[in-house]
C-alpha cells in the first residue's frame, strides 16, 4: 500500500513521518526543489497557542474597512475582481460574532495545545535540531487601552487552562532584558510560559532527512496537474513528469489545495492571505531578544533563530501574488528597530512573503471525504507551525483506520 502525499510543506513532511512510522509506504510530491520552500520557509517561527485566536471576530470587519483608507494596517484587504474572494468573505462575516468568535477560539487552542504536546514529543523522540528556544513568549502592548483590552480578551484562553501571566513594564524588561531601552513605550505584556520558538523551514528539513531513512520518497520538481480516478477512488496523481500511482492520498497543498479539488468537485472554504517576513544576521555584540514574542499594537511577530532574528508582519487580502518590494517591510522594519535598537544588523535584511492557507473560522480542514482513499490536511492559516504534527497525528490515525485522541468537530470537510 502507498499513501501518496501532495505537498512538501511542514505538514507534508509530518503526515509523511507518523505514516512513515505506521510502516507504510510513502510518496511526497512537491514542485518545489526542497522540502517547506514555500509558506513554511520563512514564517514567524512561533509556536503560539498563546496566540490562538481567530481572526474572525466583531472588530475584523471594521479592521478591514479601514484597510481600504488608511496606510499601516496589520489586516488590509486589496479587493479584486475574483469571486472566490468575495464568496470566502461572506463567509468569514459569518463567523465575526462574539459567540463564534470564542468557539473558534477555543477550538484552535485545544487544536494548537495538542500538537505542541506531539511536536515536542517528536522532537525529542529523533532529536531534532531547529534553533529551539523554550520559556515562553511575550505579547507586548504600547499603550494602556489595548493592553486592557488584551488582559479582557485573555480569559478565553485562561478559561480553558492556558497558562497566562500579566506583566507590567518592569517586569516584562526581567523577563526579556533586550526590550530594557523600549521600557517607557510598553504598557506591559502577557506571558504565556508554555509558548516557543523554533524554525519550522530547519524543523522540515531535519524530518524530511528522518523520512527517507524510514524509507519515504520524496517527488521535488514536479507540477502536480490532476487525477486518475475510477468512481469514488482516486488511482493516481498526474504530474509533469508522469503519473504516480498510490492507493491512499493526502492533499495537503496549503493555499492551491481549493484547485486540484475543485477538479473532483469539493469547494474547499481557502482563500490565501499574504504575510511578510524580514530576517536579519546577528553579529558579536548585538543584543537580540531570547525569548520570541509578538509586539500586539502593529502586529509585528519577532524570534530569535541562532545567529538571526526574523520579524513577521501583515495579513493581506490581495489573490495569490507573492511580489514584495523593500517599502513593503518599512513599517516593520521601523518596530523592530524601536523595540531592539541593537537586535541585529538591520541594514542586511533577506525579505520574503508568503501565502497563508486561511479559512473563516481558522481552522483546518482535516480527514475524509466522499472520495473513500482522499483524505484531507490542509487550511492552517497562520498556525500551520503551531498545528503541524497535531493534525499530522490526526489524520495519520484516520488513513491507519483508528478514532484519533484528538475531537474533529469543527475539522472537518
Amino acid at each position: 500500500m502507498t499513501t501518496v502525499i501532495l505537498g512538501g510543506g511542514i505538514v507534508g513532511v509530518t503526515t509523511a513521518y507518523y505514516l512513515a512510522r505506521e510502516g507504510r509506504d510513502v510518496v511526497v510530491i512537491d514542485r518545489q526543489g526542497g522540502v517547506a520552500r514555500e509558506t513554511s520557509f520563512a514564517n514567524a517561527g512561533l509556536v503560539a497557542p498563546g496566540h490562538a485566536y481567530t481572526w474572525a471576530s466583531p472588530k475584523a470587519p471594521k479592521i478591514l474597512l479601514k484597510s481600504l483608507f488608511m496606510e499601516g494596517q496589520a489586516l488590509r484587504l486589496k479587493p479584486r475582481i475574483d469571486p472566490r474572494m468575495w464568496a470566502w468573505g461572506l463567509e468569514f462575516l459569518r463567523h465575526c460574532t462574539a459567540e463564534r468568535s470564542r468557539q473558534n477560539t477555543t477550538r484552535k487552542l485545544h487544536l494548537c495545545r495538542y500538537s505542541q504536546e506531539r511536536l515536542q514529543a517528536l522532537s525529542a523522540d529523533e532529536g531534532l535540531q531547529y534553533d529551539r528556544v523554550s520559556g515562553g513568549l511575550l505579547y507586548v502592548y504600547r499603550d494602556r487601552p489595548s493592553f486592557e483590552r488584551g488582559t479582557a480578551a485573555m480569559s478565553i484562553l485562561a478559561d480553558n487552562g492556558l497558562p497566562l501571566q500579566t506583566l507590567t513594564p518592569d517586569e516584562v524588561v526581567q523577563r526579556e532584558p533586550s526590550l530594557a531601552s523600549a521600557r517607557d513605550k510598553i504598557a506591559g505584556a502577557i506571558f504565556c510560559p508554555s509558548d516557543e520558538s523554533g524554525d519550522a523551514h530547519l524543523f522540515s528539513q531535519d524530518l524530511a532527512k528522518r523520512c527517507e531513512r524510514m524509507g519515504v520518497r520524496f517527488l521535488l520538481d514536479r507540477d502536480i496537474q490532476g487525477w486518475e480516478y475510477a468512481g469514488d477512488r482516486i488511482t493516481g496523481v498526474r504530474t509533469d513528469k508522469g503519473t504516480v500511482a498510490g492507493t491512499e492520498f493526502v492533499l495537503s497543498l496549503g493555499s492551491y489545495s481549493p484547485f486540484l479539488a475543485r477538479q473532483l468537485g469539493y469547494k474547499l472554504p481557502i482563500y490565501p492571505v499574504k504575510g511578510y517576513s524580514l530576517t536579519v544576521p546577528i553579529r558579536p555584540g548585538d543584543e537580540p531578544p531570547t525569548l520570541g514574542g509578538v509586539e500586539e499594537n502593529h502586529l509585528v511577530a519577532w524570534a530569535r533563530f541562532g545567529d538571526r532574528l526574523r520579524f513577521t508582519a501583515t495579513a493581506e487580502f490581495t489573490g495569490y501574488d507573492t511580489s514584495h518590494r523593500p517599502s513593503d517591510f518599512a513599517h516593520m522594519l521601523s518596530v523592530a528597530r524601536e523595540l531592539f535598537p541593537r537586535g541585529a544588523d538591520y541594514d542586511q535584511p533577506s525579505y520574503w512573503s508568503c501565502l497563508r492557507p486561511m479559512t473563516p473560522s481558522g481552522a483546518p480542514i482535516l480527514g475524509k471525504t466522499r472520495h473513500r482513499n482522499l483524505y484531507l490536511n490542509t487550511g492552517h492559516g497562520h498556525m500551520g507551525w503551531t498545528m503541524a504534527c497535531g493534525t499530522a497525528r490526526i489524520v495519520a490515525d484516520i488513513v491507519c483506520g483508528r478514532q484519533p485522541e484528538h475531537n474533529l468537530e469543527g475539522l472537518t470537510l
